[in-house]
């Protein structure tokens, strides 16, 4: 079972990935657990990516999809995977398709987790961390017992710059001109499966669960 993730920074892909995951005994690979690994573990291909992330420069999709083919040929990976983070543009899928087929492969389901963008403003500027433990809450849906108080360590809660409001509108008009185009792009393979993210995380779940298992 070979599934790729998509929806907008905030819809909640990640944690459906990492469900799907432990439902299926797959592993939930994100490009950034894999330059991670590569990186600690010093691999040829984690010591070329280096180079370009300590100039401050994003790695290039070529050497991107490498990575993400030589994780792909890990034993944990014999009976799928759920993919997540990649691909976010057209040349980035048109390459992991091409990368695939030269295997005879391809993947099975792109799961499209459908949020509007006015709800994923309200979840995301929600957010609080805590300055000292990293905790984090939600002003609505998880909210600290002391308001602006950490329950763990009782340090400071603060909103991050990543999730205030200006900064979600800005990274989701990205989105919508990059990533949303693929949309389109897995519907015309027939590998398209859009469930609505704005239900219980749990509902949202066993919709996922019903289309992989039809």
């Amino acid at each position: 079972m070979k599934i790729i993730m998509l929806g907008a920074p905030g819809a909640g892909k990640g944690t459906q990935a990492k469900q799907i995951a432990a439902k299926y005994g797959i592993p939930h690979i994100s490009t950034g657990d894999i330059f991670r690994a590569n990186l600690k573990e010093g691999t040829p291909l984690g010591l070329k990516a280096k180079e370009y992330m300590d100039k401050g420069l994003l790695v290039p999709d070529e050497l991107t999809l490498d990575l993400i083919m030589d994780r792909f040929a890990s034993d944990d990976c014999k009976n799928g995977y759920v993919l997540d983070g990649f691909p976010r543009t057209i040349p980035q899928a048109e390459a992991l398709t091409k990368a695939l087929e030269k295997n005879n492969d391809s993947i099975d389901f792109a799961i499209d987790v459908d949020v509007p963008d006015e709800n994923i403003v309200k979840r995301m500027s929600g957010r609080r961390a805590c300055v000292s433990c990293g905790a984090t809450y939600h002003v609505v849906f998880n909210p600290p017992k002391t308001e602006g108080k950490c329950d763990n360590c009782g340090a400071e809660l603060i909103q991050r710059a990543d999730d205030k409001p200006e900064t979600v509108l800005n990274r989701l008009s990205v989105y919508h001109k990059q990533t949303q185009p693929l949309i389109d792009y897995y519907k015309g393979f027939g590998k398209l499966k859009t469930v609505d993210g704005t239900k219980e995380m749990e509902e949202v779940f066993r919709e996922i669960v019903s289309i992989l298992e039809k």
